[in-house]
């Protein structure tokens, strides 16, 4: 569908978006202190010890991102959420009435004794968002399987290229691996790969050093410049703002902002991707592979 900016994958939070969460999260909630917790779905719970009760008293001590994890650091205890494609973080003055919406109720509200509340939400069906209390980030799974974080300064061009060598998958699949590379996903790597003219179905193992390097440092300016845009930005208009600045990603049968040609999609069962044939592929057109095989 021509225009189709509303793709739900390009809602999902990426590091540009959890960036400037956790830093606006920072500034405002360092020095609170918790009132209660309160989970709304037990689900989305992933630990049982400590409780979410061990969590009242505590003083928030700053937050922040580990790929796309928000981790509100408290004095003893980390408060760990993943957002998954859907969830987001929203500070009120006040909380809400937990009324049910076309969103739903929180997932989970963290009181403040100054009378805040923070609601952690999830859209859709899914229902993927997790939350951990835990002792140390490094106990929450996800966590532990990161790979470095894509704007990191321990992530050198030599280091990225020797992990995407190392790697058998195409150059999208890779990109967007949190154990590779932590912080890109779907939305993200379609515009770093359209930027820097590499087809996301070349194996990350074909592309040479100069593709390499021009890869890397389109990586790198991507995603800082996404990040400043984002800092900019209040933080319950993050994902909507990042739909609008997105260029290639979820704008399937769209003019390319570079030659023109029309921007082609491949989905799967639950997500999607576009690329440029021109700029991308030397102008080769995939199938959609729910549907076909590569078309000959």
């Amino acid at each position: 569908m021509a225009g189709a900016i509303g793709d739900d994958v390009a809602k999902m939070p990426e590091l540009p978006e959890v960036t400037a969460l956790a830093r606006s999260l920072d500034t405002q909630l360092r020095g609170a202190v918790i009132a209660g917790v309160s989970m709304r779905s037990v689900a989305a719970l992933k630990t049982f010890d400590p409780p979410p009760a061990a969590l009242g008293g505590l003083r928030v001590v700053g937050c922040a991102r580990f790929g796309k994890f928000v981790d509100l650091q408290c004095a003893g205890l980390d408060l760990v959420v993943h957002m998954a494609r859907a969830g987001w973080m929203r500070l009120r003055d006040q909380p809400r009435e937990a009324r049910a919406t076309l969103r739903g109720p929180p997932v989970m509200v963290v009181s403040f004794e100054d009378g805040r509340a923070l609601e952690v939400t999830e859209q859709g069906t899914e229902k993927r968002l997790a939350v951990y209390i835990v002792r140390s980030v490094a106990e929450v799974p996800g966590i532990a399987r990161l790979g470095p974080d894509a704007l990191d300064a321990g992530l050198t061009p030599q280091r990225f290229a020797e992990l995407l060598q190392a790697q058998a998958g195409t150059i999208k699949s890779v990109l967007a691996d949190q154990a590779i590379v932590a912080g890109i996903g779907n939305a993200y790597s379609d515009e770093i790969l359209h930027a820097a003219r590499v087809s996301p179905f070349r194996k990350a193992s074909s592309l040479d050093d100069a593709e390499l390097r021009t890869l890397y440092a389109t990586m790198r300016s991507t995603l800082v410049d996404a990040v400043e845009k984002a800092a900019s930005a209040e933080p319950s208009t993050l994902k909507a703002a990042k739909r609008l600045r997105l260029r290639i990603h979820g704008r399937t049968g769209e003019p390319c902002p570079v030659c023109g040609d029309a921007i082609r999609q491949v989905s799967f069962a639950k997500r999607s991707f576009q690329y440029c044939a021109t700029c991308q592929t030397g102008g080769r057109v995939y199938a959609d592979r729910r549907l076909s095989r590569l078309l000959r």
